[in-house]
């Protein structure tokens, strides 16, 4: 129908027009504004490209920046021109002009209205339909590149044998490109229709036939298409049900193919892909049938196939096949689902032990020495005495520690690795004496110094301090101590320019200094200033006299910032923590690739498997990705940020991933290679507390490696809620040097308990071995505790600890009138086929803001000691001092489990036992003597004993040896000064 025009116009009126000058002033206002807006979407886009630049990871930047580009251009223009091709197409097949309805008469008017800006219009709507389709496209830049560069992983899903990578890396994105068919076959279908319609191939109310026989072929073509995207999404969801997540055992992030979806939905998926594809064939048939009659019967059969097929069948046979006998249909799925599950999570090689609970030795005195061999009881709470460190240790208010400290390991004065509480004197901007924007951002810049205190020790309550005071000084040698990147950096700092910061305050006052870093954004440029004013919304920073030449603009600031910019396709680890490695403070940052593709594998929410007591209290440990899905994580990266230049390095951790090999193809030389740490690095990586939380979540359910066990829930446990507190969140791991029954030494580990489903009891105890250079690193041990008996979980010991009278007398004098009780952390130690729990308890009062440790709470078996020293708890829980078994200084104990050394330590112990009777009894020196023989004789045969036995080097069998001489003597000078007392 041809377009109609206009009426005659009437004469112009002229009104009254500004003059030239209002005019031009008018322009002039426009172009300064269009001026403006472009400025401003150029200074993020500037700053950005600047803060990449001075971090010397541009390409991230550039191959991010041009793949979104990329997309955005390549679909925005493939959705633009579908669209205004059809609309097109369904205006160039308008039929000719014919006898005027009322209907035609109607849209008549919006024929007329639209004729002299129909391309203009047509170019609005191809313009407005490609910009969101080029958004939506950009914002699947990750999809796009591990497609791009996905590596095998060579392992297949038991199902459809396919590789993981398929799963991981290939199928979202042929999910992407099949919502993006969709999408543009709908928004054409839409366009041609209402076309169609307004130029009168479609009719709705006129007489005669609904739709001309070009519009019938433009639609049904449309209609075809849509049909045929139908029939590749059944086929692709036939391997969407090996990652389709379903609920299953009460659970809901069960992933894999279960027997009704194997029998049942798996050919129906087929069967309903072969009706779409004849019910498509049958719309492109209408090309030469014009007629609807046969695509409608198709299209209505695929529906009822859908139905019937894809959801009444499946419920058939979930009904009356599974649910009779559940356990022997779902057996084998669910082998499938544990398998995997275990290899994506990395928790396959767990050493699952039996562990008897309760002690071996009826003779607990004989355990005194091996208690202190266990581990290495760490007293100090590094999540209690940050205020400690605050008092003792911040000199100054606008110095500050985090909430909760951190655990490492540093050789003491001895050259023995011992641990270490440790925390940086962060700057913190709330204590500057006076606020002002040059005292905010150009004084005060950065903290100063470490602080650190032995784990293992108290004096007075307090820590002992190996690192202190301002400069700091201490054990750690000489390092850079400027802090100008930290947890609690969070502003921005303009530096090396004429205006002098603080570097710290002595008895001499002041002493300034001026940043030599070489990091953050040069602003000597008045381009960059004028960005970075508009990005920060300080209008100074484009004028300010304190900037000039050399300034510099330091921001993202704290180490998780830093890592996650450079590698944003990274998850990052809740917990970054400082280290002293080769002169410098660096921050260590365990990162993760993740994957929810990983075939039959169970998903898990990262928000929720890291929260804890402790991230409950303080946000910043609480893991990046909060809602992130994931069924696949490894450790793959360890990071490090220079406290002092802001440098950022990738490590390549797990050289076996292929996520993180993906990743390392799409951004080249980003991520160093493993042999590029250095041996001072390695000292201080851990294994990161986030992944061993998310693998203590699966190991809940997955500790079984059979079906029928999995399927029955009876081995079903839970993590117990932190019994020194009443948050009712989780446990949180600790850090502790300990040793498990396999072990022959002490190794840094990171533990946990679990107890049985809705009961409080012990149900096994987690440990993996945190040392990165071990052998067993990340090697996870789990003691599970008998069925047949019960053994106390960590609520039940804190529970008989609070109701014990003669504790809770203590408590309560501790307590006073104004005073507050907080209990440590309860650590679970093995020992001789039971478990030995310690708690420090800590005095805050009312007055004194920080907590000393006043009491140490032991118990071991059903004995419970509350002591003031973790040595006199031990020794009244095993009823010695610790001098009669092992000196002070020993370095490694007699091996108890040796029954020959067992036997002689027992001995030995009752000939000191009759010593101490003949002293009191008299004192009968004869008998006191005969006992002192006696007792020579039995740590000659112990020492004997353990030589033949022990395959340490002779090093350590000289130790042993001069140990027992020095027990000995200690045992002789005891003695006499006993028996000395006892006479006068």
């Amino acid at each position: 129908m041809p377009d109609r025009g206009g009426g005659p116009t009437g004469p112009r009126i002229r009104a009254g027009r500004p003059s030239r000058k209002v005019r031009a002033l008018l322009v002039t206002l426009g172009v300064l504004a269009a001026l403006g807006m472009v400025f401003t979407m150029f200074a993020g886009f500037w700053t950005d490209w600047l803060w990449y630049r001075s971090v010397h990871y541009s390409s991230v930047f550039t191959t991010t920046l041009s793949t979104k580009i990329g997309l955005f251009f390549v679909f925005g223009l493939l959705m633009a021109v579908a669209v205004g091709l059809n609309i097109w197409l369904a205006h160039r097949l308008r039929p000719p002009l014919s006898a005027m309805s009322m209907e035609q008469q109607s849209l008549d008017r919006y024929r007329m209205g639209i004729a002299p800006y129909k391309k203009w219009l047509l170019l609005v709507v191809t313009c407005l339909v490609g910009l969101i389709a080029g958004a939506s496209a950009a914002g699947q830049w990750r999809t796009w590149l591990m497609w791009v560069n996905g590596v095998p992983f060579h392992q297949k899903d038991p199902q459809f044998h396919l590789d993981v990578a398929f799963y991981a890396f290939d199928l979202p994105w042929y999910r992407f490109l099949l919502g993006f068919g969709f999408a543009a076959t709908i928004l054409c279908l839409i366009a041609a229709a209402l076309t169609h319609y307004l130029y009168g191939g479609l009719r709705v109310t006129s007489p005669g036939a609904r739709a001309t026989a070009a519009a019938t072929g433009h639609l049904s073509v449309l209609l075809g298409i849509f049909v045929a995207l139908k029939a590749v999404a059944y086929w692709l969801d036939r391997y969407g049900l090996a990652v389709k997540s379903s609920d299953f055992k009460a659970t809901d992030n069960w992933t894999g193919l279960r027997y009704v979806d194997a029998n049942a939905y798996l050919p129906a998926k087929t069967i309903l892909f072969c009706i779409a594809v004849i019910c498509a064939l049958l719309f492109f048939a209408t090309l030469w049938r014009r007629t609807w009659q046969l695509p409608v019967i198709g299209f209505g059969l695929m529906v009822l196939s859908a139905i019937l097929i894809g959801g009444l069948y499946p419920a058939i046979v979930q009904k009356f096949q599974v649910q009779p006998n559940e356990q022997a249909k779902e057996a084998p799925y669910v082998q499938k689902n544990l398998n995997a599950t275990r290899e994506a999570y990395g928790i396959d090689d767990t050493k699952v032990t039996d562990y008897e609970g309760e002690s071996k030795t009826k003779d607990k005195s004989t355990l005194r020495g091996a208690a202190d061999d266990a581990a290495s009881f760490r007293i100090i709470d590094p999540n209690i005495v940050s205020p400690t460190f605050q008092q003792r240790q911040e000199m100054k208010d606008y110095y500050g520690f985090p909430d909760n400290l951190d655990v490492d390991r540093y050789p003491g004065k001895d050259g023995k690795e011992q641990d270490t509480v440790i925390g940086l004197r962060e700057l913190d901007l709330a204590g500057v004496p006076k606020h002002n924007w040059i005292n905010d951002h150009f004084r005060y810049t950065h903290g100063f110094g470490v602080v650190a205190a032995k784990g293992t020790e108290a004096k007075g309550g307090e820590p002992v301090f190996t690192e202190y005071d301002l400069p700091s000084k201490g054990d750690l040698g000489t390092y850079e101590q400027r802090i100008y990147y930290g947890e609690k950096t969070t502003t921005y700092s303009i530096v090396g320019g004429p205006q002098e910061e603080i570097d710290y305050s002595d008895n001499d006052g002041e002493k300034p200094t001026s940043y030599r870093g070489g990091s953050g954004v040069n602003l000597d440029n008045p381009v960059n200033r004028a960005a970075y004013a508009l990005t920060f919304n300080e209008p100074q920073i484009l004028y300010s006299g304190a900037i000039g030449k050399g300034s510099r603009i330091l921001y993202n600031r704290t180490p998780k910032e830093r890592v996650e910019a450079v590698a944003p396709w990274l998850t990052i680890d809740g917990d970054a923590y400082p280290a002293v490695v080769g002169g410098r403070i660096q921050w260590i940052v365990d990162a993760y690739t993740t994957t929810n593709g990983y075939p039959y594998a169970s998903r898990t929410t990262l928000g929720d498997t890291t929260a804890d007591s402790l991230t409950a209290t303080n946000n910043s440990r609480a893991v990046v990705a909060q809602q992130n899905q994931v069924n696949y994580i490894r450790n793959s990266v360890k990071a490090t940020v220079d406290a002092y230049t802001g440098e950022v390095k990738l490590y390549q951790w797990d050289t076996q991933d292929p996520v993180l090999k993906t990743w390392m193809k799409a951004f080249p030389d980003t991520v160093q290679p493993r042999s590029a740490i250095s041996g001072d690095l390695m000292d201080h990586l851990r294994y990161p507390q986030d992944l061993f939380k998310v693998q203590r979540e699966l190991l809940t359910r997955y500790h079984v490696t059979d079906a029928e066990t999995y399927l029955t829930g009876s081995e079903v446990w839970q993590v117990p809620n932190d019994p020194t507190n009443k948050s009712g969140n989780a446990v949180p791991p600790y850090y502790l040097s300990m040793k498990m029954p396999d072990q022959k030494q002490q190794a840094f580990s990171l533990s946990t308990t679990f107890t049985p489903t809705g009961r409080d009891n012990l149900a096994a105890f987690m440990t993996v071995d945190a040392e990165a250079d071990s052998k067993d690193y990340g090697k996870i041990r789990i003691l599970k505790l008998p069925t047949r008996t019960t053994v106390d979980g960590p609520k039940q010991v804190q529970s008989k600890f609070n109701s014990d009278e003669r504790i809770a007398s203590t408590i309560k004098l501790l307590r006073g009138d104004d005073s507050d009780i907080e209990y440590g952390n309860l650590l679970t130690v093995p020992l001789d086929g039971g478990l030995l729990y310690v708690e420090p308890v800590y005095v805050r009062g009312s007055g004194l803001k920080l907590p000393l440790l006043r009491k140490v709470l032991v118990t071991y078996g059903n004995q419970t000691e509350f002591e003031n020293t973790l040595d006199e708890a031990l020794d009244k829980i095993f009823g010695t001092k610790k001098s009669a078994t092992r000196p002070p200084g020993t370095g490694t104990p007699p091996d108890t489990s040796d029954p020959t050394v067992r036997q002689a330590l027992q001995d030995a112990q009752k000939a000191f036992d009759a010593g101490q009777r003949a002293l009191q009894d008299g004192p009968d020196w004869a008998a006191y003597a005969k006992a002192q023989e006696q007792l020579r004789e039995a740590l000659k045969k112990a020492e004997e004993a353990q030589s033949k036995a022990d395959d340490k080097t002779a090093d350590d069998k000289t130790g042993g040896k001069t140990d027992d001489k020095a027990g000995d003597k200690a045992g002789g000078e005891t003695g006499e000064k006993d028996g000395g007392k006892n006479q006068s």
